[in-house]
């Protein structure tokens, strides 16, 4: 059933539970699920991740399916790329721009790209642990002695991270590509990214994507592609070494809401470790990696706002942009209790999900007072279901009940529409970008399933 709110159609709990679960099946190759059917039709690493926490309602071994697929992606040096070619070709850039074929440590078997995005797996497995340990004893086991084989891998990933994106003293994760925060074209890092200057020689390409939405100006500009494919051209020159790549990309960022994710994944998937029975050193090397960043996020707080920051590492500068990641404290901890909450309450405000505007009070990926703000450009303002849902997994996992099931409740009534955007405009609740996206089909699932 439905009910209409102005020019809105609002599906009930149990009808949109049915279409999100539609939208995973539909999209489901039988060993991945793509991103979406239209514009991203193969698999991406965190849009995997939040995709087998739904697919953990509807089939646990599905579920742990996900996971493998994405895992046997793997590169031998502990790199999860962050996409896995399907053999659609009508998406770019593919996987002969990328250019990682050549590459000594790529997988065997399968085609990826070249750079990662954030670790949100161990939540993920948590995720699908805990959702099978209540449906029943043959589903747990299969989490578990999925988690049992999968951890080793995980702790690669994790240990990849430390070892090749932990270069820079404030001890921030860098990223060497906006493409790797997940957050592809967030003003975050227009500065960064106005250090990069395409070459000459960069290849001439067609982009597909403006031809899969309706309004091409909600998606990044041509400009911004050039800069986009000019890093990878310079990854390719480095032969995807990630030290070289490190050292000689244009871009280099030390990423708040990664440092803060991967603070909170390490945790996690040390917890996981305790439970089957992993490797004590390994174990306690991820809390130390998790102590490490969740100290690097809460050192780039500003002093006055007490907002989370990014640093252009290049530049030897902070980066001040008012957008979602500077709540990233909230997700790890490692506040003094004063800082924290004066962030909590920033984000209650009318700056951000207290704007009388709102149609859903989740947070915007940059605040509606910002003069950053552009309610229908990707991650220029709109709201994201997945970024709700990590905040209020984590405000729940932080004993804060009242902010998770504020944001489950309002996340629901964002997609409640059954289009399951890849985004949403923040005051009319318009999906934008493609729909039918797996990821927020997914989390809405998780929300229903979990209330």
């Amino acid at each position: 059933m439905t009910t209409a709110t102005g020019d809105r159609t609002a599906h009930r709990p149990a009808s949109l539970a049915a279409r999100a679960a539609m939208v995973l099946r539909d999209n489901d190759t039988g060993t991945l699920v793509t991103a979406s059917p239209r514009l991203y039709p193969h698999m991406w690493s965190w849009d995997a991740a939040f995709i087998s926490m739904g697919l953990a309602h509807l089939d646990v071994g599905r579920a742990v399916q996900e996971l493998d697929t994405l895992l046997a992606a793997q590169w031998r040096d502990g790199m999860i790329p962050h996409i896995v070619f399907t053999s659609d070709t009508d998406y770019f850039p593919g996987p002969d721009r990328w250019g990682t074929d050549n590459a000594p440590q790529r997988p065997d078997g399968v085609r990826t790209s070249g750079i990662c995005q954030p670790p949100v797996h161990a939540i993920a497995l948590r995720r699908i642990i805990d959702t099978a340990r209540r449906t029943s004893a043959a589903d747990a086991r299969t989490a578990e002695e999925f988690a049992a084989r999968a951890w080793d891998a995980m702790y690669r990933w994790h240990r990849w991270i430390v070892r090749h994106r932990m270069p820079d003293p404030c001890g921030l994760v860098t990223i060497v590509h906006g493409w790797e925060s997940g957050m592809d074209n967030s003003p975050r890092w227009d500065s960064a990214y106005g250090g990069v200057r395409p070459g000459p020689d960069l290849p001439p390409y067609v982009r597909l994507d403006l031809l899969k939405v309706d309004d091409p100006g909600e998606r990044p500009s041509d400009d911004e592609y050039d800069r986009y494919l000019w890093l990878i051209e310079q990854m390719r020159r480095a032969d995807y070494n990630p030290d070289k790549v490190v050292e000689t990309s244009a871009f280099l960022v030390g990423d708040v809401f990664i440092t803060a994710v991967f603070a909170l994944a390490s945790d996690t998937l040390a917890e996981i470790g305790d439970e089957v029975g992993a490797d004590a050193e390994r174990v306690a090397e991820l809390r130390t990696w998790a102590e490490r960043a969740r100290t690097a996020t809460a050192m780039s707080c500003h002093p006055e706002t007490g907002m989370a920051r990014d640093r252009d590492v290049r530049a030897g500068r902070w980066i001040s942009t008012e957008s979602i990641a500077g709540f990233s404290p909230l997700l790890c901890g490692g506040l003094p209790g004063d800082v924290e909450d004066r962030l909590i309450a920033a984000l209650d405000s009318p700056r951000w999900t207290g704007h009388p505007d709102l149609l859903a009070a989740v947070p915007p990926s940059v605040s509606p007072d910002s003069p950053d703000f552009d309610p229908r450009q990707y991650w220029r303002g709109p709201q994201w279901p997945v970024v709700t849902w990590l905040f209020g997994w984590a405000f729940g996992r932080r004993g804060w009940e009242r902010h998770a099931s504020e944001f489950r409740a309002q996340g629901v009534h964002l997609a409640s529409d059954g289009a399951f955007g890849e985004y949403y405009e923040p005051f009319s609740g318009k999906p934008l970008g493609s729909t039918n996206q797996s990821w927020t089909a997914a989390v809405v699932l998780d929300w229903l399933c979990s209330v």
